[in-house]
């Protein structure tokens, strides 16, 4: 199985949680970044953006156990968007890290909220990047991503549905990762994606545990206390062609969260991966002290 991470993310660490044991990459110096991917891709996802910011922060990248990871959680983790925040805040408490500045993207951005939510006592500040709001489903309906959540009730059709990531030319369709990253990905960044649910049962067990769990329920209740009661800084990074979140829904959320949402031009929801230069200027904008 490739088992590559970009060597731009720096140094690996193994911490262990009670869900499990957690892989993370950290680099740079200075205010914590903690970043929360989304469903089916790891720290990779980063790649880009990390080295436009370790300058001024300390990033940090875990492998979230969502379908591309390579250490196996606990067999009875609890994988479920409650669970993630969870498993968020441990990651966090773990690490003592504190006004750590919380960014996810695609689902990441939901289990971004939901730890924000639940757990704001190490959060200085979270930053969405094209991800669930009140007005999406979860899985989003744009690009067919529901398949997911039905495919993952049993272990033989969550295999099945994946089997076909093994011909490259699927990675550009619109419910695999085209409408995800506007750009073709590399094929090495690509495998890491890929190979770990096509070729290893316990991470398959993970995956389909976390992707069956999802509801726009828990989405929907972590932004309405985000409303009423978070009283750190929000910024909303949105894809500005992005097919799957509705730049409106972001912007009525916007709204509601007393925010803006700052547009990514020339990017679908993967807005690191398509313009990491354009994500680093925005947020150093915001975020030095």
């Amino acid at each position: 199985m490739t088992v590559s991470r970009d060597a731009r993310l720096g140094t690996a660490y193994d911490v262990e949680l009670p869900a499990g044991t957690l892989r993370y990459h950290a680099v740079g110096d200075g205010p914590p970044i903690v970043f929360v991917h989304g469903y089916l891709v790891n720290a990779n996802l980063w790649r880009k953006v990390v080295p436009l910011l370790a300058g001024q922060f300390r990033c940090i990248m875990p492998d979230w156990p969502l379908g591309s990871h390579l250490v196996p959680m606990n067999r009875d983790a609890d994988l479920s968007p409650p669970g993630m925040a969870e498993l968020i805040a441990d990651f966090l408490a773990a690490l003592d890290l504190r006004e750590v500045i919380l960014f996810g993207n695609d689902s990441g951005g939901a289990y971004s909220q939901l730890a924000a939510a639940a757990y704001p006592e190490r959060v200085g500040r979270l930053v969405l990047a094209s991800c669930e709001t009140p007005d999406c489903t979860w899985p989003p309906a744009p690009g067919g991503f529901p398949l997911l959540k039905r495919t993952a009730v049993h272990p033989l059709t969550y295999r099945a549905l994946y089997q076909v990531l093994r011909w490259p030319g699927s990675w550009r369709w619109r419910n695999t990762y085209g409408w995800l990253a506007k750009y073709p990905i590399d094929e090495v960044t690509m495998r890491s994606y890929i190979d770990p649910v096509l070729k290893d049962a316990a991470i398959r067990y993970d995956g389909r545990k976390a992707i069956g769990s999802v509801d726009e329920r828990y989405s929907r209740g972590a932004a309405a206390t985000l409303v009423e009661e978070f009283d750190k800084p929000i910024d909303l990074f949105w894809a500005g062609d992005d097919r799957v979140f509705p730049t409106a829904h972001a912007t009525a959320y916007a709204e509601r969260l007393g925010t803006r949402v700052q547009l990514i031009p020339d990017s679908f929801t993967y807005v690191a991966e398509d313009q990491p230069e354009l994500v680093a200027k925005e947020g150093l904008a915001r975020w030095q002290r």
